[in-house]
């Protein structure tokens, strides 16, 4: 199960605020413990958690 947090937001962000979680269990997004959801993160958010799940590091790939 992957946590994502979001510590800090740039510029203004109707959806979602400083603290809300997005919990994923692969391949599903667990609606129920997320605090909100914005289709503009989901291409984003696809790709780390494709990358954690295999156990790479994001930063060593250069993300």
């Amino acid at each position: 199960m992957l946590e994502i947090t979001f510590h800090e937001i740039c510029g203004k962000c109707p959806v979602y605020k400083v603290g809300d979680k997005i919990i994923v269990d692969d391949p599903k997004i667990m609606l129920n413990k997320t605090d909100a959801l914005c289709t503009h993160t989901l291409s984003t958010i696809l790709h780390y958690v494709l990358i954690l799940k295999a156990g790479a590091k994001p930063v060593k790939l250069g993300l």
